[in-house]
């Protein structure tokens, strides 16, 4: 029996649907860090500690699965570019914009991340935008616009500072998707993916204290338990286990699809909230996540590689 040539891996393969799954859940926590790392030190030292941690940890791992250190020029060059775009520039417009609107809120605007992760991936990689990805992601998006429309009017902010909040996601975003497609090229490709993170994350956590230094000056830490075991938690478990895994099926299934990530993320970061923060889920949230998760599953089962042949 021999499998189709060419044809694409399938999300519901559980080699992709697991650590798929995995990094939806991870991040879907990581909100609920963030918003107590969000207080009285800068964002940017914030996101500085955390990926000082994780490039340190990274680097461990590398040595632990006796991958190669050292990249070459050409490499270096890439993981300087996905350090600003990921691990400096995306995560500093994230924290900075939990201080105008909510986590939940910037949580559901990340679901769109798929588009722009389409949009580049079809411009720069020639990756296909099918019929049933742009009708599934409709559909997750009219679910995704009633998610937001709840988080907004249950929100305190000012209109300027929602725009403010609206303004740096956006942006977050649009870095994100850049280190995205990035990460699917061909020329990074060619690297071992924790080789490249490790070296990515330490160039990003550099440029972040660079950046803290000039901005907002000497180095500041809380000394709350809490805030040392949010930036523990969010380097190892919300950076140094999910990113390899992400930037894995970023490389095997595409930046769009692997973005599909996103629209499960806000869906459990509510979960969790109704948890821990005694969330009261009302009619719009439910109808926005319950079309949300339906414009995933269009896409997931309409794309799905054709099924074998037998020979002969």
């Amino acid at each position: 029996m021999n499998a189709e040539a060419g044809a694409e891996p399938s999300l519901l393969n559980p080699r992709i649907l697991i650590p798929f799954l995995l990094v939806s859940l991870i991040w879907g926590s990581t909100w609920l860090v963030i918003k107590d790392q969000i207080g009285t030190v800068p964002p940017s030292w914030s996101v500085a500690y955390r990926f000082m941690m994780a490039a340190a940890a990274m680097f461990v791992l590398v040595a632990i699965r006796k991958q190669p250190f050292r990249l070459n020029r050409q490499g270096q060059f890439w993981a300087i570019l996905i350090g600003i775009a990921q691990f400096s520039f995306n995560f500093n417009f994230v924290y900075n914009a939990e201080i105008y609107i909510t986590s939940g809120l910037v949580a559901v605007m990340f679901a769109l991340l798929m588009v722009p992760n389409a949009i580049l991936g079809r411009i720069f990689l020639g990756q296909k935008i099918g019929g049933a990805f742009m009708a599934g992601s409709a559909i997750a998006a009219v679910g995704i616009a009633m998610l937001f429309w709840h988080e907004y009017k249950a929100s305190p902010a000012t209109l300027e500072e929602v725009v403010l909040g609206v303004i740096f996601t956006a942006a977050g975003i649009l870095s994100a998707s850049v280190a995205n497609v990035m990460q699917a090229t061909p020329k990074v490709k060619v690297y071992p993916i924790l080789t490249m993170l490790a070296w990515a994350m330490l160039w990003g956590a550099l440029i972040n204290i660079c950046v803290s230094l000039a901005t907002v000056g000497p180095p500041q830490f809380d000394m709350r338990p809490s805030y040392s075991a949010g930036i523990i938690y969010l380097a190892i478990i919300g950076s140094v286990v999910t990113f390899p895994l992400y930037f894995s099926l970023v490389r095997e299934i595409g930046a769009g699809k692997a973005a599909y990530s996103s629209v499960l993320v806000p869906v459990v970061a509510m979960i969790l909230s109704t948890l821990f923060e005694g969330y009261v889920w009302t009619l719009l949230p439910a109808a926005g996540a319950t079309l949300a998760m339906a414009g995933l599953l269009v896409s997931l089962w309409a794309r799905k590689p054709k099924a074998s042949r037998i020979a002969g």
